[in-house]
Parts: C-alpha cells; sequence; structure tokens
C-alpha cells in the first residue's frame, strides 16, 4: 500500500513539474471544443404517432364471403419500405426541399441525409408507429413529418387499391379465356353427337347396355307377335265352320279399302309421331318406320288393284252378302287380330333393324366412347374452373367493398408538432463536455509529458530506475531569489488555470441567459 501511495505521489510530482505543457493543452483544447460546440446548431425534433386500425367488423362478419387479405402483414411491409429513396424523394418535392438544391449532387446529398434522419419507429403487435425527424428548423422539421405522414397513408390506400383491382383484373382476364375455352368444348361435343348420332349412348346408357334392353325388346316384340297370330288363326277357324246366307243379284261395290293394311299403316303412323317427338328425322328408329309405311302404302296399292281387277272379272261372284250376325262379328275380329299382326311384325322389323344397326358398328363404339369421354372429361374441367373463376371474382369484388367501407384506418393520435425546447445533445450539453475535455486532456498532457520526460524527486525512485545503490543524497538550499521565483511561476499558473476556469464560467453563464431568452 505503502508502494502505491509513494508512486502514486512521484506521478503528481512529475505532472507537477510539467503543468504548463497541461495547462496549453488544457487552453487550446477548450479554444477547439467551444468552438465546435458553438458551431454546432441546436436541433428540434418534429414527431407525430398515428395508429393503423387492421381489426373491423366487417372482416369477421364477412368471413368466408369475400378474400380477405393479411393487412397486418400488409402494414408491417408498409412500414419497413416507408423510407426508401422514391418515398424521399416525392418527401423532398411536398416539403419544398428542392427549392434548396441548385445541382443535382446537392439534391442527392439532400436525399442521402433524410434517409439518415428520418426514423419511423413501431410494432407490429401494437400497429402504433412514430415518424419523427430532427432538424435546426422546427418549421422545416414540421413540414417533414407532415410529408411523411401523408405518404405514409396514401401509400397504403393505394396500394391496396391498386392490388384489388389487379387481382380483379386477372380473374377478369381469366374467365374471358375460360369463357372461350368452355364455348369451344362445347361446339366440338355437338358436333360429336351430330357425327355419330344413334352410335354414342343416349339417356345414360352405353353401347352393351343399349344391345341388351333391344334384345330383350325383340324378344318380347316376337312373343306378342305369335300370341296375336294364334288368336288370329283362331278367329279364323271359328269363321271356316259358319256358312253365310247368299242372295243372288245383289250389286257388290268396288272395294275402297285394305283393312289388314289400313290398321298397320294407323299403328305406324301413331308410332312415327311419337318418335318425332322424341328423335330428330335421321334417328335409325324414324328411318326404320318410314320405311316400313312405306312399303305397307306400295303393298296397300297393289292390293286394291288386284282387288279391282278381280271385281272386274267376276261381278257377280261377289254380290253375296253374309247375313249371319256371328259371321259378321267374327270377320270384325279377324280384321282386328289382323291388323294387330301386322302391327307387331312392323315394330319387329323396326327393332331387329336398329339391333342389326348397333351390331355392324360395334367396332366404332369402344372408340367412339373413348372420344366421348375425353371431350365430356375436357368440358367438365372447363365449365368447374370457369364457375370458381366466377366465385372469386365475385369474392374479390365484395372483397373490395370491403377494404373500402372497414379496411385499414389511420388514426392520428397526436398530430405533427415540434419539441419546444432542443434536443440532446443540446448547445449547454456540449459546452459542459466541452469543458471536461478540456481538462481531461490538460491532466493527460501532464502525464504524458512526464513519463516522457521524467524526473526523479527522490533517492528511492532513482535507485528503483537506474538499479544501482544509493550511497547518499545532496540537499538543494533554496536561495531567496528562487523561491520568489517558484512563487512567481505558481501565481502565473494559478492565474492560467483559473483564466480557464473563468473563461467556462462566462460561456456556460451566456448560455444558460440564451436559453431562457429563447
Amino acid at each position: 500500500m505503502d508502494e502505491i501511495l509513494q508512486r502514486g505521489l512521484t506521478t503528481l510530482r512529475g505532472m507537477w513539474h510539467r503543468r504548463w505543457i497541461g495547462l496549453a493543452a488544457a487552453w487550446i483544447a477548450a479554444i477547439v471544443g467551444i468552438t465546435v460546440a458553438l458551431r454546432i446548431p441546436e436541433r428540434y425534433e418534429a414527431t407525430a404517432r398515428v395508429f393503423v386500425d387492421t381489426q373491423s367488423l366487417l372482416r369477421p362478419l364477412m368471413e368466408g364471403l369475400s378474400i380477405q387479405p393479411n393487412l397486418d402483414q400488409q402494414v408491417a411491409l408498409m412500414s419497413r419500405t416507408l423510407i426508401s429513396r422514391p418515398n424521399i424523394e416525392k418527401l423532398v418535392r411536398m416539403a419544398d426541399l428542392d427549392l434548396d438544391a441548385r445541382s443535382a449532387e446537392t439534391r442527392e446529398e439532400q436525399i442521402d441525409l433524410l434517409m439518415k434522419n428520418v426514423q419511423l419507429t413501431g410494432a407490429p403487435s401494437t400497429n402504433i408507429y412514430v415518424i419523427s425527424y430532427r432538424n435546426p428548423d422546427p418549421e422545416l422539421g414540421r413540414k417533414v413529418v407532415q410529408s411523411l405522414l401523408t405518404i405514409f397513408v396514401e401509400s397504403s390506400l393505394g396500394d391496396k387499391r391498386q392490388d384489388t383491382r389487379s387481382a380483379v383484373k386477372f380473374v377478369d382476364d381469366q374467365i374471358k379465356q375460360y369463357e372461350e375455352n368452355l364455348r369451344a368444348a362445347e361446339g366440338r361435343l355437338k358436333d360429336f353427337r351430330l357425327k355419330y348420332l344413334g352410335v354414342a349412348g343416349q339417356n345414360g346408357q352405353d353401347y352393351i347396355g343399349r344391345l341388351a334392353k333391344l334384345s330383350e325388346d325383340i324378344e318380347s316384340a316376337r312373343l306378342d307377335l305369335r300370341v296375336a297370330e294364334q288368336s288370329r288363326d283362331s278367329y279364323k277357324r271359328e269363321l271356316a265352320g259358319e256358312l253365310p246366307n247368299l242372295l243372288p243379284d245383289a250389286p257388290v261395290a268396288a272395294p275402297a279399302s285394305v283393312p289388314a293394311i289400313d290398321a298397320r299403316l294407323t299403328t305406324l303412323r301413331t308410332d312415327l309421331d311419337g318418335l318425332l317427338r322424341r328423335y330428330t328425322e335421321e334417328h335409325p328408329d324414324v328411318v326404320a318406320v318410314k320405311k316400313s309405311i312405306a312399303q305397307l302404302e306400295e303393298q296397300r296399292k297393289q292390293e286394291l288393284a288386284a282387288m279391282a281387277k278381280a271385281a272386274a272379272a267376276a261381278p257377280r261372284a261377289d254380290y253375296a252378302t253374309d247375313k249371319n250376325p256371328v259371321s259378321q262379328q267374327l270377320k270384325v275380329s279377324v280384321a282386328d287380330a289382323e291388323a294387330n299382326v301386322a302391327a307387331l311384325r312392323a315394330r319387329l322389323s323396326s327393332l331387329e333393324g336398329q339391333y342389326a344397326q348397333l351390331k355392324s358398328a360395334a367396332r366404332m363404339v369402344p372408340q367412339v366412347e373413348a372420344e366421348f369421354a375425353q371431350l365430356n372429361r375436357d368440358y367438365d374441367i372447363q365449365k368447374k374452373t370457369y364457375e370458381t373463376l366466377l366465385a372469386r371474382r365475385q369474392s374479390a369484388t365484395i372483397g373490395e367493398g370491403v377494404q373500402d367501407a372497414g379496411g385499414t384506418q389511420f388514426r392520428v393520435i397526436d398530430p405533427p408538432r415540434v419539441s419546444p425546447q432542443p434536443v440532446p445533445p443540446t448547445r449547454l450539453t456540449l459546452l459542459v463536455i466541452a469543458i471536461l475535455l478540456a481538462i481531461g486532456i490538460g491532466f493527460l498532457a501532464s502525464f504524458v509529458a512526464s513519463e516522457i520526460m521524467p524526473t526523479f524527486h527522490d533517492g528511492r525512485t532513482l535507485a528503483a530506475i537506474s538499479k544501482r545503490p544509493m550511497l547518499g543524497m545532496v540537499t538543494m538550499l533554496q536561495s531567496e531569489t528562487l523561491r520568489n521565483a517558484k512563487r512567481r511561476d505558481a501565481w502565473l499558473f494559478a492565474g492560467g488555470l483559473g483564466s480557464l476556469v473563468a473563461s467556462f464560467v462566462a460561456i456556460l453563464t451566456v448560455a444558460l441567459l440564451l436559453m431562457r431568452v429563447a
């Protein structure tokens, strides 16, 4: 402990020996520090606080009906990209800062300085953002903050509307494209059905199902035909057992109709009307029935011609008229049975024609069904996508209305205002720092000088430095002249140090008075 104290005292003696160097360094540091402190202008801080409300009653109300963007993420991204060069250039024009820029280099420096000094702080969790800017001119600082606040609000609204318009436009373009694709798919499907009419499946039935159905109908028609033929033969046998009563010389008119053929024609025409209500003129069933009608009409003409010729050759052979009521009834029943048999034969012939036509197209059916399935699948995909896009466009339109009515709301908590007092470091603070630095530099200069040019004030220090044994010490007897010189030197040093302290006090007093006046 004694050694530490002794070393400290030795250092203080050395610094006192080099006190003039320290005083000079302190004066120089004080002059420089005070000059710098006086040249640095005081800055005033302009601030504004804004709250971004991203929670709206419409958002949960319209959930599922409209597209809801992530407003919190949009605001966070916007806050991070607000202080960008394009926005700062816009701010310079809005605050009329470009009037002072006389060259492009000056304007670029002004923009760079603003990007460093303008600050936007806040947390996405609270959605409260603070815009701040420091400038020696309070009014200029307020204008900068006001302009940046306007850019902050307008950029959010503009980006939101631009994004919504872009999304709706993209969906509209896709809808038009898919609408054209859907029309083309419908046209291909219509052309296919017209091309393979009667071959492709109808009413949901495939080729095998139609063949099976026609086979069942043919068997049923054959059974009905056999029953009708047996009933007709039975009537004919009963009619053959009846004896008619003949009256000669009774005139007989020429035949005008063939009941059996007329009945069949009536039945076929009725069937044709029913088929035309369901199918087109080119349908196989319609074509077969028309063909049967034409054949029966030709057969009817031939029968009428033959009956007329026979009547002319034996005009009195057919004058017999059956007056037996049973015979007359049996003839009516035979005629009805003949008509029924003819109708059943025509139906059987039509069904067999359809069956033969389907069997002849057996090689085409797999290819046709595969092509039809492909066309139908493409059409279903196009239609589903088109309907989905329509629903999305409706959601986007509703979402745009939701954003305009209850989207992001900007609420200015604190309008742009300037602090009445300069922000730290103030000029008074800078002066105090300059004074302390000057004193510290003075002490440091004295210490460095004593270390560079050491002096020895006792024998112990000399023996420790030289590492030689000390034999003795010679004490210096100070004369009156030497003592007066030392006393005068001490007073001069005290005067220099006092002048330095007095200068500091005077400068601080003036600074305080100026602050109170301001």
